[in-house]
């Protein structure tokens, strides 16, 4: 591997990586634009002290550097650091042997995913809403090629690159600030698409499915993972106001549902390959996200039920191929 740079060469279709190495260039300046920027700047540049020659993203803990190559002062100064990018959704990480305990355990996700998908050795992926890009490292432990993801959250993008700008070799995968309407329409170059916890938040995930399908190469294949609605038949949840607290969840289908949607997107050899209830133990508040979490937002009463009333989060993962 070598190290990132601009100059990376992922996309085979010239016009193409002109315009990734153009939103590389732009990605600084739309980061600029938000107010806690300078401030998570100067946590960056305070973390270019630290250099890992060691890393292991195969882990259910994504491993970078080594505990050992610090000094107790330099552990903790890195732990105040880090907690300066505070809340930490998605991990869990150790940067040099600071664990970083996220709200969500994503390696839950992963496990259930993992041995379903197709192998993503030597793949181009897409991550459509990223995050901070722990399942993006977890692809590059997979073997996969090289990595894009998309997240307009600006905090993650800063995380991510606090993250990877210690390993001394290429991490090659890249983080862009913009949606998925930002992308060029009918791209139809990736082997692979991720879209993790992101339809529910979509206003019409109709035109979301349709914008994944046109991502992808022809014989390239989705991982689409959701929120659905446990139970049988072509039913569909549309909250009055809020789900489980948030404001932006707009529709919640079953999977009969979900599978009618794909098929009408153009998606081929649909497989619900797994539906899981989210637990306490997955999803939580920690010293890493202090703000609430999922048992703030289910029924204290009733833990099957939502503080609103709805079915309690169960989500789904599918496969399908272009």
């Amino acid at each position: 591997m070598n190290k990132p740079d601009h100059s990376s060469i992922f996309f085979k279709d010239a016009g193409m990586q002109a315009w990734l190495n153009e939103q590389l260039a732009r990605s600084s300046s739309i980061c600029a634009a938000h107010g806690d920027y300078s401030y998570w700047q100067q946590t960056l540049e305070q973390l270019t002290r630290y250099s890992a020659e060691k890393y292991n993203l195969s882990l259910d803990t994504i491993q970078i550097g080594e505990k050992r190559q610090l000094s107790q002062d330099k552990y903790n100064h890195l732990e105040k650091l880090l907690k300066r990018l505070h809340p930490w959704r998605k991990g869990p990480f150790s940067l040099f042997g600071v664990e970083i305990d996220s709200e969500w355990r994503s390696d839950y996700k992963w496990k259930r995913l993992s041995g379903k998908i197709s192998p993503l050795e030597s793949r181009s992926i897409l991550d459509v809403g990223c995050g901070n890009g722990y399942f993006m490292l977890r692809m590059l432990g997979e073997g996969a090629k090289w990595v894009l993801g998309i997240d307009p959250t600006v905090l993650f993008n800063m995380q991510f690159r606090a993250l990877t700008q210690t390993v001394s070799h290429n991490i090659n995968a890249r983080i862009l600030p913009v949606g998925i309407d930002d992308l060029p329409a009918h791209l139809g170059c990736f082997d692979s698409v991720f879209s993790m916890g992101i339809l529910y938040h979509r206003r019409s995930p109709i035109d979301h499915l349709g914008r994944l399908h046109s991502c992808l190469r022809p014989g390239g294949e989705l991982v689409l993972e959701t929120l659905v609605l446990d139970g049988p038949g072509e039913k569909l949840l549309v909250p009055h106001s809020r789900y489980a607290k948030m404001r932006n969840v707009w529709f919640i289908p079953t999977t009969t549902t979900l599978t009618i949607w794909l098929h009408r997107t153009g998606f081929s050899n649909i497989k619900l390959v797994d539906v899981s209830t989210t637990s306490r133990e997955e999803q939580r508040s920690t010293d890493w996200m202090k703000y609430e979490s999922l048992s703030d937002f289910l029924d204290p009463g009733d833990q099957s039920k939502t503080i609103e009333g709805h079915p309690a989060p169960t989500r789904a993962i599918f496969i399908a191929s272009k």
